[in-house]
């Protein structure tokens, strides 16, 4: 199947940055939304923030990178199966995405954040779970106290939380400075998939 020039454009426009490989392949495959891609590389782009600077500021803590990654670029990914929650309220796209990422073949460490992104304070997620939850909270200037305060709460090690908490802060203050023109650049695209 051919992709839709809109979503050529919105997987391939600069910048943001590039989506992971298999992540781009499975939208065009779906031939999805443009808006959705355009979303997913919003995220994606803050994720890519997130972990480098985890990256340089907290060193020794292990994060699966490629999964954090992976996870913001598909996260929304159900919403091909459910269009109408690209402009309005529901839920049924996180299990439903969840599933056809693994029909698609996508192993179970990168699928389940289609899952998760919105239940980052269930029992049992990990930092990398929080991490997408917040890349899809920041790019667009929303700040969530309590999910920012877990991720303090894994990162504080030796360093006093109030410091982790101020270093997180002044990232996600850095980022949410540019939500404006992601918001600009997610909404430049159509709901619907077709040519602009």
């Amino acid at each position: 199947m051919a992709t839709s020039p809109g979503l050529h454009q919105a997987l391939t426009k600069s910048p943001p940055r590039p989506l992971p490989h298999r992540a781009e392949e499975l939208l065009r495959e779906l031939d999805a939304p443009p808006r959705l891609a355009a979303h997913l590389r919003a995220v994606h782009d803050t994720a890519l923030d997130l972990v480098s600077w985890l990256a340089e500021h907290h060193p020794e803590v292990a994060v699966d990178t490629e999964a954090v990654l992976f996870g913001a670029a598909t996260h929304d990914i159900g919403k091909c199966l459910h269009p109408g929650e690209l402009s309005g309220p529901g839920s049924r796209h996180e299990p439903d995405g969840h599933r056809l990422l693994l029909s698609m073949g996508v192993p179970e460490r990168l699928a389940r954040f289609a899952r998760t992104h919105a239940s980052w304070d269930d029992p049992g997620t990990t930092l990398e779970d929080h991490l997408v939850s917040l890349a899809d909270k920041v790019w667009k200037a929303k700040r969530t106290p309590d999910l920012e305060q877990l991720i303090v709460d894994r990162l504080a090690g030796e360093a006093p939380p109030w410091q982790v908490f101020m270093e997180l802060d002044d990232l996600l203050t850095a980022i949410a400075d540019g939500a404006d023109a992601r918001l600009a650049f997610q909404n430049a695209y159509p709901v619907t998939t077709g040519t602009l």
